[in-house]
């Protein structure tokens, strides 16, 4: 069971990833992972700078994972191949490895959801639990402080409007193509109710792939 995830920003990838690997006890991958995780510290410099990660150095990364015992039963994308020539590129390197390719599971949410969930999300920064001061389901019960721990919540300095634009045209133009690119492998959930309806979406989905 080896899954390729695909959202726009805020959509909820990253918490749906954690939920597919507990449930299938499968590794969660996530190409941001592996650059932090990387041992060279002339390179790891260079990322830090700002400088362009090319497309072979994160294909290189991945097929040493993906080359781990963990792997052998599977295992969930997040963040790879974030476009065409990625979805090339990993095309080679499961067939050089001999991994068979699973299903693409979409993740959808309408834009001006994705933004409410971006520029109003809160994190506690002791316990991690998220907030969302401009969804009322997701406020604190008091303002500004996480209900587990009672720590001050705060904002992260890249959850603003202007990001979230930039970040959802990167999305439309660069990643979107990838649905049509993949064809009958797509499926489609919606994370626009809650974490738990998306999961269950996803379970069915994936019990009839297994």
């Amino acid at each position: 069971m080896n899954l390729i995830l695909i959202a726009p920003p805020a959509a909820g990838k990253g918490t749906q990833a954690k939920k597919i690997s507990k449930e299938y006890n499968i590794p969660h991958i996530s190409t941001g992972d592996l650059l932090r995780d990387i041992e060279d510290e002339n390179l790891k410099a260079e990322i830090k700078a700002g400088k362009l990660v090319s497309d072979e150095l994160v294909a290189n990364l991945l097929k040493e994972r993906l080359m781990k015992e963990d792997c052998k039963n599977g295992f969930i994308l997040d963040g790879y191949p974030r476009n065409l020539d990625q979805a090339k590129i990993y095309d080679n390197l499961i067939g050089e490895l001999n991994i068979e390719m699973g299903p693409v599971i979409v993740i959808e949410l309408d834009k001006d959801k994705a933004k409410a969930r971006m520029v109003g999300r809160q994190i506690c920064p002791k316990c991690g639990t998220s907030y969302n001061e401009l969804i009322a389901d997701l406020n604190p019960k008091v303002k500004d402080i996480c209900d587990n721990c009672g720590s001050n919540l705060v904002k992260r300095a890249d959850d603003n409007a202007e990001t979230f634009e930039k970040r959802y045209q990167t999305y439309e133009e660069m990643t979107k193509p990838l649905i049509e690119y993949y064809g009958d492998k797509v499926h489609y959930v919606d994370s626009g109710i809650s974490p738990e309806v998306t999961f269950e979406a996803i379970k069915k989905i994936l019990g009839g792939q297994l």
